[in-house]
């Protein structure tokens, strides 16, 4: 058995894959801090039905420093500081239930209480509960750009449920999303990075023109989201991606001070490693991914080691001293950036991408992991020389014609 560092476990990785370009920034009607909504699963509460009911953990000084804007009413404010205090335990099953009471207990009025809570329904895959969430919070955006920013959040919620919905109901979801999409442009077109994901329903609708007409106007007009830029430009010429299970597009900055990024390791296949130095099982797996990377070398492959160390010296000591010569990479814990869109909640995780750059699997203790990237560069380099050749441009200095 596998050893793993961390006591959460996803069962759902294809599902938060799919999910892992929703960076939605949400507007409150007062200030609100805007993010990712991470995509991971966390275990439920291990408290037993029938049980006492667990003492609700004290927030620190720091947490009450500076707070978002919540509920007005005593009551709903008690309850959403007690939700505070749950998320921050990652007690997240308890802290969603919180949050939605204290949104009831204020009238139904509280945009920050639904805001959180829809976060943490994507966090836990409970969809049914964010479209629920997302509904609620359409009746209270005020402005042009807050409806837009609500009917944004329920076409995403939609989308996210038909992606893990049997395929006879994946349509109906689809189409609805389809409409939100375009009811968040009405209200406010320079949501451009709505369009992207319009695009990703079209393309899943079969409606490829449509589909590449979405992507192609988000090039143009988008400025805000150039993460998003060479996936878009990838579907545009190849629409078919745009129905797969792709990686999460990410950009990065190696240990040598290179920009990379998901897409612009297009053409090869692509193994991550997400580990740390603290991480026992990843030491004792790193044998395997240096014996990797030194196998496959020279070939359409490369090992992408993803770091979560937040001490950024000590990563960099453990680099040298062993020799870790593949690219390197430092995210910082596991709400770093990139380990949040692939939902790494336990490490080591390995994730192995075609060439294409849609996710084949995640490997947890998998021995044959080598035979299995052995075919895939196999299909990689089949692929490449696939591709027709330019043709030469004549010689001028021929005839002299």
């Amino acid at each position: 058995m596998t050893r793993r560092c961390s006591f959460i476990r996803s069962n759902h990785i294809a599902v938060a894959l799919a999910l892992a370009f929703c960076a939605v920034p949400f507007a409150a009607n007062s200030q609100s801090t805007s993010g990712v909504v991470d995509i991971i699963k966390p275990d439920a509460p291990t408290q037993q039905p029938g049980a006492p009911k667990q003492d609700v953990p004290k927030p620190d000084a720091a947490s009450n420093a500076a707070k978002p804007a919540g509920p007005t009413d005593p009551k709903a404010r008690k309850t959403y500081e007690d939700a505070l205090a749950w998320e921050k335990q990652r007690s997240y099953h308890e802290a969603l239930e919180q949050f939605r009471k204290a949104n009831k207990q204020d009238g139904g009025q509280c945009w920050e209480c639904l805001r959180r809570a829809y976060s943490l329904s994507i966090k836990l895959e409970a969809f049914k509960d964010t479209l629920d969430i997302a509904r609620d919070m359409l009746p209270l955006a005020e402005s042009d750009k807050q409806k837009a920013q609500a009917h944004l959040l329920l076409a995403m919620a939609l989308q996210s449920e038909a992606v893990k919905e049997k395929a006879e109901k994946k349509q109906p979801l689809f189409t609805e999303s389809g409409t939100e999409f375009k009811t968040a442009l009405d209200f406010d077109p320079n949501l451009t990075r709505a369009r992207f994901h319009w695009g990703i329903t079209l393309a899943q609708l079969n409606q490829d023109d449509a589909a590449r007409a979405q992507f192609t106007r988000f090039l143009d007009e988008d400025h805000s989201n150039p993460s998003l830029h060479e996936r878009a430009e990838r579907f545009v010429d190849h629409i078919e991606l745009a129905r797969a299970t792709m990686a999460p597009p990410f950009t990065a900055t190696t240990l040598d001070g290179r920009e990379i990024s998901m897409d612009g390791l297009a053409g090869k296949v692509v193994l991550i490693d997400f580990w740390a130095t603290w991480c026992g099982p990843c030491r004792e797996a790193l044998p395997n991914i240096q014996r990797i990377a030194h196998k496959f070398e020279g070939q359409p492959f490369v090992v992408l080691s993803i770091s979560l160390d937040s001490d950024e010296q000590k990563w960099k000591d453990f680099v040298a001293k062993n020799k870790m010569t593949w690219t390197q990479v430092r995210d910082g814990g596991f709400n770093g950036r990139v380990a949040t869109r692939f939902g790494v909640n336990a490490i080591p995780a390995t994730f192995s991408i075609d060439a294409d750059g849609v996710l084949e699997d995640q490997h947890v203790g998998d021995a044959d992991i080598e035979g299995k990237l052995k075919k895939m560069i196999a299909r990689a380099v089949e692929k490449s020389n696939a591709k027709p050749v330019s043709p030469v441009a004549p010689n001028a200095s021929g005839s002299g014609n």
